[in-house]
């Protein structure tokens, strides 16, 4: 009688735990929704932040200039040219035909860093004011802080290179985040880089690209150590084209992937593909491969609902396709941070 009791205790716990983990696993549509909610939250924090507005920095430099940078500099600056503590001087009078850089850098002090106290104007406005010709307003203030820990820039003829930056940002005494940046090239055709934007509040945004026999392209969105928007794309040249081979987006434990040679989009829920599920991405054109300009996916769930992630990731995806295309120009580093450096490299060795 005893041991019936204990084999009738045991198959009621056993039913109790299937039913509990029944009830506690959740659904596809669960999962998406509550990555989705989290993204969303993410994504909010950082448009808000000044450090967005600093990577979302894009614009034209003129051609003259790039042109006085490939004759007058040389084509390695490493940090221990540049570092020190440097002070944005203004100039009030300019001779346009005296081939130099616009403005000076007064070294101020000595540091291991390169360490630059700068008016954030120029800073978030680069095309209008550190770029160009202006009479200096005498009145600005230094409130924007750049100081690089690491940096080096070596170049040569035929697209070879080899570039790294590592350097936090301060305005007005107030940490607005950090940024990491690694590229290297042996040519046109074979170059990678790898470029992360550390946001307050623990958030990241990360993105990359490789490019040789074949071209992936990523981003990713993180949150301390969790991967909470991760996409990427790996490309083959066909047809005198570059053509998508795979395409993988994962939204928390949810991951949608496109191969070729197989008929149908997967989508997996912790790694377990989810047979029932379906997933069609939209196009405008075959040059997308990427939700941040004209991709979309549409999602439908087991009970037969269907969404698409365009209407889902809102405000998020308006803040990513402003956001990932500027980072992965790297607009900031290449028109700002390198170009305070040349001047200073040019105004301390010429």
């Amino acid at each position: 009688m005893k041991r019936n009791v204990i084999v009738i205790v045991l198959f009621l716990s056993l039913i109790s735990w299937q039913c509990s983990r029944m009830i506690s696993e959740p659904s596809l549509k669960q999962s998406v929704e509550e990555g989705v909610s989290k993204i969303n939250t993410a994504l909010t924090a950082i448009s808000t932040t000044k450090g967005y507005e600093l990577m979302s920095i894009t614009g034209d430099v003129p051609k003259s200039e790039v042109a006085e940078a490939e004759t007058e500099y040389a084509d390695s600056i490493t940090l221990d040219l540049v570092s020190g503590i440097y002070s944005f001087q203004p100039r009030t009078f300019y001779c346009s035909h005296y081939r130099e850089p616009r403005w000076l850098f007064n070294k101020v002090g000595e540091s291991d860093s390169m360490i630059v106290n700068i008016p954030q104007r120029m800073v978030f406005h680069p095309w209008k004011y550190l770029h160009f010709t202006t009479m200096a307003d005498t009145a600005l203030r230094n409130d924007f802080v750049i100081a690089a820990s690491d940096y080096h820039f070596y170049y040569t003829w035929w697209k070879r290179y080899d570039y790294k930056l590592t350097a936090g940002f301060t305005l007005e005494d107030e940490d607005i985040g950090s940024i990491d940046v690694t590229a290297t090239g042996d040519s046109y055709i074979d170059h990678s880089y790898s470029m992360v934007y550390n946001f307050t509040d623990d958030l990241s945004v990360l993105v990359s690209k490789e490019k040789g026999d074949t071209m992936t392209s990523s981003f990713a969105l993180i949150e301390g150590d969790d991967t909470l928007l991760r996409e990427e794309s790996v490309l083959i040249w066909k047809d005198f084209h570059e053509r998508e081979k795979t395409y993988t987006l994962t939204i928390g434990d949810v991951q949608i992937v496109k191969s070729t040679g197989v008929d149908s989009i997967q989508v997996y829920l912790e790694s377990v593909l989810q047979k029932e599920a379906a997933a069609i991405i939209t196009d405008d054109s075959e040059e997308t491969h990427s939700i941040c300009r004209r991709r979309d996916i549409q999602l439908t769930f087991d009970d037969g609902t269907t969404v698409k992630l365009s209407e889902l990731l809102q405000p998020a995806l308006t803040t990513l396709k402003t956001l990932v295309p500027a980072m992965h120009s790297m607009y900031f580093a290449k028109h700002v941070v390198d170009h305070i450096a040349l001047t200073i490299y040019y105004h301390s060795h010429n």
